[in-house]
């Protein structure tokens, strides 16, 4: 399917996804909190507390139950850094459907050990995400199976996008809404949503200064290889897959770019784990960018997603 805007009603393609993701995800809540005196604080979207971790449960069962009996039948193939592969590993076996899950050599044993525990077969393929990504989609083809991207999926997207349309019944009149941004599929779905019901809403991409591969392709206009480094922001690492829909997706619905160093990243979640809020690494990031942020945006509505609670310890030891 195409992405673009006239050929693509994402409204109603998120909320028909909306009628079908709650088979496995859950409604997350969004709590008030003030981060500093004359603030008017900010809203955090607490997706850390989602089924299996992350908001990617949401995607990966959004697509997974519009897959056809046969479909099911011959199975699914994903690429993760984790959280991706956790979720399609949980909505393969609700749907009682074999997948197998390729991850790159850095991907954490705390991660690996959660896909198994579904029933996936792990599959380890190359040195990066990027590379895993490949690996698993030629995989797909050669075996005639349903690949499941982390994010250059229509229905994926679409899935995502059901945060954005719980966070607008829980907060009206928001201003602007920060979000980490990996492969773009949780920032898309959120940005096409809030453009049709609240296009005031500013779009705040966040990024790692280690790590900014969609930044940096935004402002190439197109897919490049971004040299990285390690970020504690686990989740948003990794190459974009070529020719993926997120990179128009981004660049029409982003309204600003953060980066963020990673003491930063730290620092926030040393900040949500003091007050009893597990959250990773990419978590951390969204958070970090709205208090980078908050001397401008501190008379505004603001919201911040919370995307993930699946630390690694190799992240928490940092903490």
């Amino acid at each position: 399917m195409n992405a673009k805007r006239e050929q693509t009603d994402w409204r109603s393609l998120i909320e028909e996804a909306g009628r079908r993701v709650y088979a496995l995800a859950v409604q997350t809540p969004t709590i008030h909190v003030c981060l500093a005196k004359g603030s008017t604080g900010v809203y955090l979207k607490l997706e850390n507390t989602q089924r299996t971790g992350s908001f990617k449960i949401r995607g990966a069962t959004n697509k997974v139950l519009t897959l056809s009996d046969d479909e099911v039948r011959r199975g699914a193939v994903a690429s993760s850094t984790g959280n991706h592969g956790i979720a399609v590993a949980a909505a393969g076996c609700f749907r009682k459907m074999k997948t197998d899950i390729f991850v790159a050599a850095q991907t954490s044993r705390t991660k690996l050990d959660k896909i198994r525990a579904y029933g996936a077969n792990i599959r380890l393929a190359g040195e990066n995400p990027l590379e895993a990504e490949l690996a698993a989609r030629s995989q797909a083809e050669r075996e005639g199976k349903t690949y499941i991207s982390p994010y250059n999926d229509v229905m994926v997207v679409a899935g995502q996008g059901t945060v954005a349309a719980e966070l607008a019944e829980q907060v009206s009149d928001l201003d602007a809404v920060f979000v980490a941004v990996g492969g773009g599929g949780l920032i898309a779905g959120i940005g096409e949503y809030l453009s049709a019901v609240s296009p005031r809403t500013k779009i705040v991409g966040c990024w790692p200064e280690n790590s900014p591969v969609m930044y940096e392709c935004l402002r190439a206009s197109k897919i490049v290889h971004v040299a990285e480094e390690y970020t504690v922001s686990e989740s948003t690492g990794g190459g974009i897959e070529p020719g993926s829909i997120t990179l128009e997706l981004c660049r029409r619905t982003i309204h600003q770019k953060v980066l963020v160093p990673e003491q930063e990243i730290i620092r926030a979640m040393r900040w949500a784990k003091a007050r009893g809020m597990d959250i990773e690494g990419s978590a951390g990031l969204a958070l970090a960018a709205y208090l980078q942020c908050a001397e401008e945006f501190r008379s505004l509505r603001c919201a911040v997603i919370l995307c993930g609670g699946n630390s690694t310890p190799e992240v928490q030891r940092l903490l």
